[in-house]
Parts: C-alpha cells; sequence; structure tokens
C-alpha cells in the first residue's frame, strides 16, 4: 500500500489516502512505457516535407539536342534533376510516422506511469481547486503552497473553463482530465497535481 497526503490550498496536510499497488497493476512494466514513450512521440512527427521530383516540374519533356554528333555530352530534358531548375532526383514524399499499440497495452502503460509516479513520490493531491474567476496569480500562489515548482499535470474530473485559464499561461503546466491521461503526457511531467475527486474516481473505476 502507498499512502498519498491529501493537502489543502495553503499546502498543509489534511488527511491521507491508500492506495493499492494492484490497482496500477502491481508493478511498473518499462518496456510497455518505453514501447508508449515511442509511439507518442512519433504521433507527434509531422511528415509534411515534399519535394518536387522531374515528374512534377513544369517544362517541357523534349529531349534538349540529338544524342551524337554535337561534341557535348548527353542530355536529357530540361526536367531532369541534373539541371537548374529540375526536379529532385530521388524527391521526398510525405509520409505519416504514426505508430500505434493495442487498447489494452496503452491502458497498462497509463496504469504503470501512474505508479511509477506515485512510488517516487511525484503524486500531489489537494482537496479543491475550484475558482471563481480565472487567476493565473492565484494559481501560481497555490504551486508555491504546494512545493511544486518544476513542470506539473493538472488532473481534474471533468473540465473547469476557470482552472485551465488559470494555468494555461504557465510554463511547463498543462491540464488533463482523467479520462484522458496517457503515459505520454504524465512521464513528460515532473509532478502530478490531482484534485481529491478526480484522485478517488480514478482509484474506484470499475
Amino acid at each position: 500500500m502507498i499512502d498519498v497526503a491529501v493537502h489543502n490550498r495553503q499546502g498543509k496536510e489534511v488527511e491521507s489516502l491508500q492506495v493499492d499497488e494492484s490497482l496500477f497493476g502491481g508493478c511498473v512494466r518499462y518496456e510497455l512505457l518505453k514501447q508508449a514513450i515511442v509511439m507518442y512521440h512519433a504521433n507527434k512527427r509531422v511528415g509534411t516535407a515534399a519535394t518536387k521530383s522531374r515528374g512534377m516540374v513544369k517544362g517541357s519533356c523534349r529531349k534538349l539536342f540529338r544524342q551524337k554528333g554535337t561534341g557535348n555530352a548527353r542530355v536529357g530534358n530540361a526536367r531532369t534533376g541534373k539541371r537548374v531548375g529540375g526536379g529532385v532526383t530521388f524527391a521526398k514524399v510525405a509520409r505519416d510516422f504514426g505508430k500505434k499499440m493495442p487498447k489494452k497495452q496503452r491502458q497498462l502503460a497509463t496504469a504503470s506511469a501512474i505508479l511509477a509516479k506515485l512510488q517516487s513520490g511525484s503524486v500531489v493531491i489537494v482537496d479543491d481547486l475550484k475558482f471563481d474567476a480565472p487567476r493565473t496569480r492565484d494559481f501560481v500562489g497555490l504551486l508555491s503552497n504546494l512545493k511544486i515548482d518544476r513542470s506539473c499535470l493538472v488532473t481534474v474530473n471533468g473540465t473547469d473553463d476557470n482552472l485551465y485559464k488559470s494555468l494555461r499561461n504557465i510554463q511547463k503546466v498543462s491540464m488533463l482530465a482523467v479520462a484522458d491521461l496517457n503515459a505520454g503526457d504524465i512521464l513528460n511531467k515532473q509532478k502530478m497535481l490531482f484534485t481529491k475527486d478526480a484522485f478517488l474516481s480514478l482509484i474506484n473505476k470499475d
């Protein structure tokens, strides 16, 4: 069992939650995490780089001059890759770098990522994160009270526009709903900040 403290907005511990490691697979599957990280990075690549081949360049396909008898080296048409303004010999084409993983493997990778954060003490739980209006200064103060001074993934149960607008301008801080958690975003941040109801929904889900 792992004990996780619940803090209030002033940073004081108000209670403690016990988490059974078996809820997240019992152990961290590092090989699966590696596959997930490779997949998420590959899916972010934009394979739109492309150049024109000789078939795409505008111009005549007529041979510039006859093969023999001119004293010059033989040439083809003006669109060849050896001439200025011609096409590229081995032209780049748009490609898809995307990778896929089975759904169960993605779920196990996400569980392993959360378990790794729990075991390293990188999970922080706060009892309430409600804001009456967007206020970045108040959220920065809350992070300071909770001693979070590095990158952080804020996890909530559902959506909260005021909270999102309060943190969106803070560098290296992002927000996700519990249902959207994935290994890539979890491991990309040093800390995970949960609201209490979001963490309870995570450990009590069927």
